[in-house]
C-alpha cells in the first residue's frame, strides 16, 4: 500500500519505518535537519519494536500523484501544527483515508471539519516513542494505539465512508503495531489527557518522567493535576475509556481518594514505563527549541474547565511554567515548581 505520514518526528517516525519494514511504500514530510537525514542515511528505528532502517521517500509535502495516489495518510504533527500541516498537504488528501494522531481533545473532528471530503479516523498512542537525533527514532515503552471515529455533529454526520476507513486504519496499523479499537473515542481522548499530565513536569524541571514522580514535591504536584483534570471531564459528563489500566472506575475513585492514598496512581504509571528514561514529548519539544504542544494538554484541561464556568488553577499553573521554560530556555527547580502551584491553588 501507498503510505503517507505528515510529520516524521517521534511517533511519525516509528509508524513510518514500521511501515516501511513491512513492506508498504512510504512518503514522509519533513523538515531542516530531519529531511537531511532521513534523505541521506533513512530513517532508524530502534527500541521495543526491534531495529530498521527505513528508506521512506522524504520531502516538505506529499505530492499528490494521480497515477500512485495514498490508500492511507496519517497526520503526525504537533496539536498547534495540525492545521497549517492539513492546509500545505490537502492537495494530496481528498478521499484518502487520514487518520489523526493527535494529543489532546478534538483533534480529529477539527480535521473532519477542515477535510469534509476526507474519511478521518482518529488515533491515540500509547506507546513511549523518543526522536534521540535527526534520523533516529525509538520506542521506550510499549503499548497498544487505539483507534475511534470523531464524534458525529450535525455539519459531519456519521458516514459509510468513516466507518470503511476504521476498518483500513485497524487492519493495515494493526499489521505494524497493537492495535485496539474503541466506540467511545471521546473517553480515550480524556483518559490520554489524563495519562499526558506526566508531560508537563519534565519539560519544567528537565528531569525524565521517572523521576518526576519518585520526587514527593513534584508527585504531589502531578497529582493534584490529575485530579484537577479528573474533576473537570467528570463534570462534562465524560465516561473515561479503559487505557493504560486507568478506567473510568479507578479514575472516580482517585479524585475522592484522601490525597496521600491517591498519590499512589503515580507511583504505578511510573512503574508501567520500566527503567528508560522516558522524556515525555514536550520535553523533547524543548530540548530542540520548538514550542510545545502544552496548550493542548494541560491547557485543554484549563479550556474545558472555563467551557463549565470553573476553574482549573494546577493545570494552568503548569502551562504557565512550561511557558516560562520556552521563552527563559531554563528549567525550573522542583522546589520552585511546589511554590507555584500551591500558590495557583491558593488563588
Amino acid at each position: 500500500m501507498h503510505v503517507g505520514v505528515i510529520g516524521a518526528g517521534a511517533v511519525g517516525g516509528v509508524i513510518a519505518a514500521l511501515a516501511d519494514r513491512a513492506g508498504h511504500d512510504v512518503d514522509v514530510t519533513a523538515r531542516g535537519a530531519q529531511l537531511d537525514a532521513i534523505e541521506q542515511r533513512g530513517l532508524r528505528l530502534s527500541g521495543h519494536w526491534g531495529e530498521h532502517t527505513a528508506r521512506p521517500r522524504a520531502s516538505a509535502l506529499l505530492h499528490a500523484d494521480k497515477a500512485h495516489p495514498f490508500d492511507l495518510v496519517l497526520l503526525t504533527v504537533k496539536a498547534q501544527d495540525a492545521r497549517p500541516a492539513l492546509e500545505a498537504n490537502a492537495a494530496a488528501l481528498p478521499g484518502v483515508p487520514l487518520v489523526v494522531v493527535q494529543n489532546g481533545l478534538g483533534g480529529a473532528a477539527a480535521a473532519a471539519a477542515q477535510l469534509p471530503d476526507t474519511p478521518v479516523v482518529g488515533a491515540l498512542a500509547l506507546f513511549a516513542a523518543s526522536y534521540l537525533s535527526p534520523g533516529e527514532v525509538s520506542i521506550t515503552t510499549s503499548a497498544s494505539t487505539y483507534l475511534g471515529l470523531p464524534q458525529a455533529t450535525d455539519a459531519r454526520p456519521a458516514r459509510p465512508a468513516d466507518d470503511a476507513a476504521l476498518a483500513l486504519a485497524e487492519r493495515v496499523l494493526g499489521a505494524l503495531l497493537p492495535i485496539e479499537r474503541t466506540p467511545n473515542f471521546e473517553g480515550a481522548q480524556w483518559t490520554k489527557l489524563i495519562v499526558n499530565q506526566i508531560n508537563a513536569l519534565p519539560a519544567i524541571t528537565g528531569l525524565p518522567v521517572q523521576e518526576t514522580i519518585a520526587d514527593p514535591r513534584l508527585r504531589a504536584v502531578l497529582t493534584a493535576s490529575m485530579r484537577e483534570a479528573v474533576a473537570v471531564a467528570r463534570a462534562t459528563g465524560v465516561r473515561f475509556e479503559t487505557l493504560l489500566g486507568l478506567s473510568d472506575p479507578l479514575l472516580r475513585a482517585f479524585s475522592a481518594a484522601p490525597e496521600p492514598l491517591a498519590r499512589l496512581l503515580p507511583r504505578l504509571m511510573g512503574k508501567r514505563m520500566g527503567s528508560t528514561p522516558n522524556p515525555g514529548s514536550t520535553l523533547q519539544s524543548i530540548r530542540r527549541g520548538q514550542l510545545t504542544e502544552i496548550d493542548h494538554l494541560n491547557g485543554a484541561v484549563v479550556d474545558a474547565a472555563r467551557a463549565l464556568g470553573r476553574e482549573a488553577p494546577v493545570n494552568a499553573a503548569l502551562v504557565e511554567l512550561v511557558h516560562r521554560v520556552e521563552r527563559e530556555k531554563e528549567f525550573v527547580a522542583p522546589d520552585a515548581v511546589a511554590a507555584a502551584v500551591q500558590a495557583a491553588r491558593r488563588g
